[in-house]
């Protein structure tokens, strides 16, 4: 107990804080239909109805719980991006792998093609492929996960390389080990800390687009409650000095700070370095 006590006065307030907002937000993600006072697509009044102890949030341009679509988001939102994330982490850590541990004609085949995807804007890329797909749940999952695999696969090259040489990874090759255990047991444990910061990283950006694409109309499609649409839907608000539409663009970004806050915490005890 003391230990864990010593442990948790050591983390710095950024990271606690950190902690605390990604915490609720999971809360609020897998309680979703406890927590809601209604019907995530359930028109409850008139468009636009304000503030009230009825409607906390007021209501939208269709006259759904503004707060109920809110609590919705979180788990749609949230839960998009991070299985998008995943997925990512797992085309782009595997193509690393392969190309660090085989490399030869491999490496050189898997590394262009990152580079010529690279080379392209995210959001064009992400716009052309949803257009030409569709904007199904899974097409947005495939096209992002696609599309962010390429910047893990470089993160993740970098530092498999610098593993490949190593002596206990060659006394595994001696030893006759697969390519499997080679890169599972070998390889991705010792590459495992920079890794788990990128992911932090990582799901900021796949969660950002996400928002945006929704946000101009080929992201998560209604009548899922979405953060980046409920900005797009009540954006007229604004004109009438209301700020409603704030509040889910607030949600995006305070969830965007509170995973770089521990992912700086975990890249500064990564470094080695003291405070």
């Amino acid at each position: 107990m003391h230990a864990a006590l010593h442990e948790i006065r050591k983390i710095p307030p950024t990271a606690l804080f950190g902690m605390l907002v990604i915490t609720l937000y999971i809360i609020v993600a897998v309680f979703a239909p406890i927590l809601a006072p209604y019907g995530e697509s359930e028109i409850v009044a008139y468009e636009f109805e304000p503030w009230s102890s009825e409607y906390w949030l007021g209501t939208d341009s269709l006259g759904r719980d503004m707060a109920t679509r809110m609590i919705y988001g979180a788990r749609n939102t949230i839960g998009i991006a991070l299985i998008t994330t995943l997925l990512a982490f797992f085309i782009g850590c595997v193509a690393a792998f392969l190309s660090a541990t085989l490399q030869g004609w491999v490496d050189q085949v898997i590394s262009r093609a990152v580079d010529v995807v690279i080379s392209i804007p995210t959001l064009i890329f992400a716009l052309l492929l949803l257009t030409i797909l569709g904007t199904s749940v899974y097409s947005l999952i495939g096209v992002i996960a696609l599309i962010y695999s390429t910047f893990v696969f470089r993160i993740a090259r970098a530092v498999a390389m610098g593993i490949v040489v190593m002596d206990y990874v060659e006394a595994a090759r001696i030893r006759g080990e697969g390519l499997w255990w080679v890169m599972s047991r070998e390889i991705l444990p010792n590459a495992a800390p920079p890794l788990v910061a990128e992911f932090g990283l990582r799901f900021c950006f796949v969660f950002l687009t996400i928002s945006g694409l929704s946000f101009l109309g080929l992201g998560i499609q209604p009548p899922a409650a979405d953060w980046g649409s409920m900005v797009r839907e009540n954006a007229s608000l604004i004109t009438f000095g209301d700020l409603t539409p704030l509040i889910p663009a607030s949600a995006i970004g305070l969830l965007t700070v509170a995973v770089n806050f521990i992912v700086d915490w975990m890249l500064h005890k990564a470094s080695g370095l003291k405070d």
